[in-house]
């Protein structure tokens, strides 16, 4: 088991959703976050993590950084609707 670790960056202030599915020892939690703003942090102890990120406002960059042990997962959008899918193993 590890520290997954999620850092939200972009345009201060731009706004998202975010649904992570974070699996440990065989069980699936889901943590949702309707109305989140950049910049954000959140930590969960598991052994791998599913991702849903939407942009909620117009205009704004975010970027999405996923670390878990060695692995890293760095992604970005932009625009009003954009949605990423992120895994870490």
């Amino acid at each position: 088991m590890s520290q997954i670790r999620i850092t939200m960056e972009g345009t201060e202030g731009a706004e998202f959703s975010a649904r992570w599915q974070v699996i440990h020892e065989g069980e699936t939690t889901e943590h949702v976050e309707e109305n989140g703003r950049v910049p954000a942090e959140f930590s969960y102890e598991g052994d791998a993590l599913d991702g849903t990120v939407t942009l909620l406002s117009d205009g704004d960059r975010l970027e999405v950084d996923i670390q878990k042990g060695t692995n890293r997962s760095r992604s970005s959008t932009q625009g009003k609707g954009s949605t990423l899918n992120i895994s870490v193993r």
